[in-house]
Formats: structure tokens, C-alpha cells, sequence
């Protein structure tokens, strides 16, 4: 039997940053732990940048993850905001990549059709579909997504391996 392998997904936002930590044993899969982090809405932007940053690196020693997976931007119509959510993802690949970890990205549809079967999936049928697949989750909104992109990686990480 192969030794599983942890790892971490990150939804990344700057008011909300879900991650979730699963267990991958073969086709197995098993739920670490699930969380959001909250920056400090009031806080400038280089804070509320370091504050996710930070708190992923403090994630990263707690669980020591095998690999990791960021969901991708998705489209806005708001360049401002679409701006402001890469600098949140840049943020929360940076701590990851300094631990050496290789970093997938998953485009918000993939993961969504990895984890419901459907693209276009709204948060309510992914958060239901991550609490059936990982017993024991009470994952809502950002930690739910989160971990779906673990999930979506899960599924997908051979395929990724050998792309690179």
C-alpha cells in the first residue's frame, strides 16, 4: 500500500481565504482539517497580503502538505477587483512555493466538474458534494471550495506530474 499524501487547497480571496487539507491514500480520500482565513478588512493591502501569506506558511508547518493546489482567477468584469484577487492568489502561492511544494492551479470550472460533475455548479452543490466525499466535514463556502481544488487535485495530480 502506498503512503498517503497530504495536500493543501487554497481558495484564495483577499476578505476570505479558504483552504482544506486532505489525505490521499491510493483512491482514497480523507479530510485533515478545513478553515478561512480572515485579513483584516480594514488593514492596508501589503498587510492584509502578509496576514494570508503568513497565516498559510503557519498551515503549511502545523500540516506539512505534500503538495498544493490554488484555484485559478476567474473572470471579472471589474478590473480592479480581478487585480485585487491576484494579488490574493500571488500571496497564497508564494508560501507554498517557499516550502518547496510543487503548486497546481485548477480553473474554477474544473474544479467544480471534478468534485459535483457539472461546471457550472453553484457553492451550495460543491459544499454538499465535499461534505459527502470527506466524512466529517462541516466545510461551507471558502473552506468547501478549498476543498474542492484539493479534491479536483486529487483527481488530477498524475495528469499534472506529467504535463510538467
Amino acid at each position: 500500500m502506498s503512503a498517503a499524501i497530504r495536500i493543501l487547497g487554497v481558495d484564495p480571496g483577499l476578505n476570505a481565504t479558504g483552504w482544506g487539507m486532505i489525505a490521499q491514500d491510493g483512491a482514497r480520500l480523507s479530510l485533515i482539517a478545513h478553515g478561512v482565513i480572515k485579513a483584516p478588512a480594514k488593514a492596508p493591502m501589503a498587510q492584509r497580503l502578509l496576514f494570508i501569506h503568513e497565516a498559510l506558511e503557519a498551515l503549511i508547518a502545523d500540516h506539512q502538505p505534500h503538495e498544493a493546489a490554488v484555484e485559478d482567477q476567474f473572470v471579472s468584469a471589474n478590473p480592479g477587483t480581478a487585480l485585487k484577487l491576484g494579488q490574493a492568489r500571488a500571496a497564497a502561492m508564494l508560501a507554498p512555493a517557499r516550502a518547496g511544494l510543487p503548486v497546481a492551479e485548477y480553473a474554477p470550472r474544473l474544479v467544480k466538474k471534478s468534485v459535483v460533475g457539472t461546471g457550472g455548479a453553484e457553492k451550495a452543490q460543491v459544499a454538499a458534494m465535499v461534505r459527502m466525499l470527506l466524512p466529517g466535514s462541516k466545510a461551507e463556502a471558502d473552506d468547501a471550495d478549498a476543498l474542492a481544488v484539493a479534491i479536483c487535485h486529487a483527481h488530477h495530480r498524475k495528469a499534472q506530474r506529467m504535463a510538467s
